[in-house]
């Protein structure tokens, strides 16, 4: 690997910004994490920087979304799973941010709040115009040492991931060296055909890929399903009523024309099933209504979608089937993870919805690579380059020529 790793720096009695990626499922109805196995993930990086003043910085949701929380609750899963003091403070840059991280002792953890309520972080920028934001400005006088490890958004170009690199001594984390080693261990050796399967609700940033995916021979077969699904379907004619998504014209002109020059790739949903009177409800797509809201995936669109995965040499599945934590909805979601994870191919899980889901469905074990990674996987394995592996390559590039 061309970046630095944490065992290259002595971190005792240095303040470390430690930045991560927490970013949970949150239950829409109680608002509570539903899922923790991203706060989980982090915990060998922080013990491996055991000596450190650990500052530790995520994002949750997006502005405007549900999943847009504090991190209060994320301190209090931490600390439980460290069995160490984690202090929480609400602020990000300000003045009782910076406070905290003034009083901190070796060994002692303090996690910011979310980043995002930091204009900037919802921005992205390069790393050089990264630096000028007053996030990194403000905050990078305050540390040694940049620490990153939040694969799950290392396709971001955000402040918090490409600017500290720049300007302080950066690694990566024991998850992206992780990550980074056994991503680049099974492509050596996937076989095809590949079938990629793909759900969720973050329509743009799977457009821009699929193309990739399929030009690089990563996706002879595409699977649609979740709102990725219902776009392709409007793109075929067979929803006719909007889907109610920033520039959905925009955005289904893009799957129309990845139809007409990949026709033979894609398989879209045969059957679904929406929620009438608290009910689930299964319907063929001829038989939806305008306005019928899709919850979920049908029984005969799985019947087709296992006989494509079957006869797979290699299957990446990232996002869910539908609303998979509403009860009577997880139907799709669990009956594609398992004829994943009893297919004889090369599996990859991706996301931190499917990781929660893998690991209530009591399935983790078959599958041969999970990461909670989602839209950055996605991109990894077209070959391109993330933002965060540069900006950490680019550090050490500076590091080393100096030393």
């Amino acid at each position: 690997m061309e970046f630095l790793t944490i065992d290259d720096f002595d971190f005792k009695g240095k303040t470390v910004f430690l930045r991560v990626d927490m970013n949970c499922p949150i239950d829409p109805e109680t608002l509570e994490i539903s899922g923790t196995k991203r706060i989980e993930e982090t915990v060998e990086t922080i013990d491996s920087l055991n000596n450190a003043k650990i500052v530790i910085a995520s994002h949750q949701g997006r502005v405007g979304n549900k999943e847009y929380t504090g991190m209060e609750k994320h301190a209090k899963v931490l600390e439980k799973l460290l069995d160490r003091k984690v202090t929480f403070v609400s602020d990000v840059i300000g003045t009782a941010a910076q406070n905290e991280i003034k009083k901190l002792n070796d060994g002692e953890i303090l996690l910011l709040d979310n980043l995002r309520l930091c204009a900037e972080e919802n921005y992205e920028f390069s790393g050089s115009d990264a630096t000028k934001t007053i996030m990194v400005r403000r905050l990078s006088k305050m540390f040694d040492f940049c620490v990153l490890d939040s694969f799950p958004s290392a396709h971001r170009s955000h402040p918090s991931i490409v600017g500290f690199p720049y300007v302080l001594p950066s690694c990566a984390g024991r998850l992206v060296e992780k990550e980074v080693k056994k991503l680049d261990e099974i492509m050596s050796v996937a076989k095809a055909p590949h079938v990629l399967i793909l759900g969720g609700k973050k329509v743009e940033d799977r457009l821009e890929a699929i193309r990739l995916l399929i030009e690089n021979g990563r996706a002879d077969h595409v699977l649609l399903t979740g709102l990725i699904g219902n776009v392709f379907l409007r793109a075929q004619g067979r929803i006719r009523s909007s889907l109610g998504i920033k520039r959905e014209d925009e955005i289904v002109a893009k799957a129309h024309t990845l139809i007409g020059e990949f026709p033979d790739v894609f398989s879209t949903p045969v059957d679904v099933a929406i929620e009438q009177n608290g009910n689930r409800v299964e319907l063929d797509i001829r038989e939806l209504n305008k306005g019928d809201e899709i919850y979920d995936l049908g029984p005969k669109t799985i019947e087709h979608y296992g006989k494509l995965i079957s006869g797979a040499g290699t299957v990446f599945i990232s996002g869910p089937a539908g609303f998979f934590e509403k009860e009577n909805f997880d139907y799709g979601t669990k009956a594609l993870l398992e004829i994943v994870a009893n297919s004889m191919a090369t599996t990859i899980v991706s996301g931190g919805h499917l990781s929660s889901a893998l690991k209530k469905f009591g399935l983790a074990e078959k599958i041969t690579h999970i990461s909670t990674a989602g839209g950055a996987l996605v991109r990894y394995l077209t070959g391109t380059k993330l933002p965060m592996i540069q900006s950490l390559e680019e550090s050490a590039k500076r590091y080393r020529a100096k030393a």
